[in-house]
């Protein structure tokens, strides 16, 4: 588990690296330390601080402490920096002057682990401390080595400072500003996946409501007129056996029927190939009243205009939306006014909508049912349903009470304009569209 309060570009740079920059620092600081005597025995350092002596020994100790506390650079910055910087100041007055570079190391490469993983701008006033007390030890070193004047060991110090500070901060910055952009790319590429799972989330959820309103379609239109056939053969049984077996075989009709449509959705659904895709269209709108007769009710079938095609102009969708509307509205019918006078009209006049229109005149007082006004309002989806894919296709449903007590539905569907078809002219005719 990452430390609390770690930002997340701190936890891209792992611990082990700045472990590896750790050791890598003590080793070359030991190695120059135990090597100087034999490489440079001239040089003042090892003259005044030989291996083994109390000064060496305190070098020693300094840096091995500055090299331990290096790969906490990224946890605790704050304390890290000042932590190096501190014994840096404290070398000068304890070792010979010379010395003073090789604690100069680890403070390069704390500067490099903390603004590698940390913004400058949220660390800089503990930047600007650590290279303030660095600036103060180079300016003791300097002093104490009797060979510049304190004005030139102080410019020289700030000098010393500047390069021993820039130098790994720039290259820190760098890897900071790179990590950061690789961060802001997979955000984005984050947000495009969770963007994506959401359309298809939504995407899904319109199929189920489409498929529960398509399933409910089936099963309102087919099983009320089962359910009325069953009651009729109840009664007939007994007193009219020969209209009860007649109705019997409509219920199996009807059941066939039922079984149809739902393979044609399942196999929608698994995208077989050997399923039937076929949509429904106004086209198919006669058949469907001719066979739409549950109650035994036969139901009137119009057609207003002579265009060669019904329904031309208006998408595969539409027009399915038309067949779930008329269907829908015949199964209310049956369901809820048996026996009354039914009547479907499809007005394919207007060159720039078609008009589907589904009435029933009133249930006879003795007619077993519901009003039409409770369609739609209890838990069922009837109307609900029909005014959500009347919605989707761009269409108008409206629906009520006639002047003489039954129901209407009515659905108009605009036309699309077909590509280089003529606008309108001065008469409001649209050439080679059929009046």
């Amino acid at each position: 588990m990452s430390p609390v309060g770690l930002p997340r570009t701190a936890r891209v740079g792992s611990d082990w690296s700045a472990g590896i920059l750790a050791a890598v620092c003590w080793l070359v600081i030991a190695g120059v330390l135990v090597a100087l005597p034999a490489i440079a025995p001239t040089e003042p350092a090892a003259i005044a601080a030989p291996p083994g002596s109390a000064p060496w020994w305190a070098t020693l100790a300094a840096v091995t402490a500055q090299s331990i506390a290096l790969p906490w650079a990224r946890r605790m910055p704050v304390v890290v920096l000042t932590l190096v910087a501190g014994i840096a100041f404290v070398l000068a007055w304890a070792v010979p002057p010379a010395y003073l570079s090789l604690a100069t190391l680890a403070y390069l490469i704390a500067v490099y682990l903390v603004f590698s993983t940390r913004s400058l701008r949220s660390l800089w006033r503990v930047l600007a401390l650590a290279a303030g007390i660095m600036v103060v030890a180079n300016v003791v070193a300097e002093i104490r080595s009797d060979e510049l004047d304190p004005a030139v060991a102080i410019g020289l110090a700030i000098v010393q400072t500047a390069v021993a500070t820039g130098l790994p901060l720039l290259l820190a910055l760098v890897v900071f500003s790179r990590r950061e952009a690789r961060e802001a790319h997979s955000g984005e590429l984050r947000a495009l996946a969770r963007e994506r799972d959401a359309l298809v989330q939504a995407s899904v959820a319109r199929e189920r409501a489409a498929m529960a309103r398509e399933l409910h379609d089936i099963a309102a239109h087919h099983l009320s007129g089962i359910a009325l056939m069953a009651s009729a053969i109840h009664r007939q049984i007994d007193r009219r056996p020969a209209e009860a077996k007649e109705s019997v075989l409509q219920v199996r009709d009807q059941s066939i029927a039922v079984l149809a449509d739902l393979r044609r959705v399942v196999g929608l659904l698994r995208g077989d190939d050997a399923a039937e895709l076929s949509l429904e269209s106004l086209a198919t709108v006669a058949e469907l009243v001719a066979t739409a007769q549950p109650d035994g009710t036969a139901t009137e079938f119009v057609t207003v205009g002579d265009a060669p095609e019904l329904g031309a102009g208006v998408g595969p969708l539409a027009q399915l939306t038309a067949y779930r509307m008329v269907q829908e509205s015949l199964a209310n019918a049956a369901l809820h006014a048996p026996g009354a006078g039914r009547r479907v009209t499809i007005d394919d006049s207007d060159s720039t909508a078609v008009t589907i229109t589904v009435t029933h005149a009133p249930a006879a007082p003795s007619a077993p049912g519901t009003a039409p006004s409770a369609i739609g309002t209890g838990g069922g989806f009837g109307l609900i349903g029909m005014r959500e894919r009347a919605e989707l296709v761009g269409g108008e449903l409206s629906y009520g009470r006639t002047a003489d007590g039954g129901w209407q539905v009515r659905l108009r569907l605009a036309r699309d304009r077909a590509a280089g078809t003529a606008a309108p002219d001065d008469s409001g005719r649209t050439p080679g569209v059929p009046r």
